[in-house]
């Protein structure tokens, strides 16, 4: 009986990402920006986003927040650093239409706000399509693509460590 409770937690070799905003997920291979879709930055994911409301999709520390807002470092609780980039030339945008809820080294929880965004504002200035893509070694990858998701909740990536 005490074993159970005793027992050491035994490290996973995964990690489970959800989708950190509500929309449609696709391949980041379709982000029409070649940093991204040849994998430049990382492999990952991207967001048609519906809505402007950008929260966690892992627990772990917001190791880097750009002072334009638009895009967000995550490292996990597994070490996995992830990068939210929230549309394409948005750092053309100084910050406009962005609100943050986080700084740089806070701890996050999966669903916590992160960045809200007036979308309306930044579609009419530029592509708002949003790539998520794991910036550090990892062993694979498996992805859940082309579906409507919704924030906080979508299952969207395993992450093989």
């Amino acid at each position: 009986m005490f074993k159970k409770l005793f027992k050491k937690e035994e490290k996973s070799n995964e990690e489970i990402v959800v989708s950190p905003v509500t929309g449609e997920i696709v391949d980041v291979t379709e982000v029409p920006d070649p940093t991204f879709s040849e994998k430049m930055m990382g492999d990952g994911v991207a967001f048609k986003p519906s809505d402007g409301h950008f929260v966690a999709p892992v627990s772990g520390e917001v190791v880097n927040l750009f002072p334009t807002k638009h895009a967000i470092g995550i490292k996990s609780k597994a070490g996995v650093e992830y990068l939210i980039h929230i549309g394409l030339d948005t750092v053309t945008l100084e910050g406009e239409g962005f609100t943050a809820h986080v700084k740089q080294g806070d701890k996050v929880s999966v669903g916590d706000p992160l960045v809200t965004v007036d979308l309306d504002f930044v579609g009419e200035k530029v592509e708002t399509i949003t790539p998520l893509v794991i910036t550090s070694e990892i062993a694979s990858l498996d992805k859940e693509l082309n579906k409507p998701v919704v924030k906080g909740e979508t299952q969207i990536l395993t992450v093989h460590l």
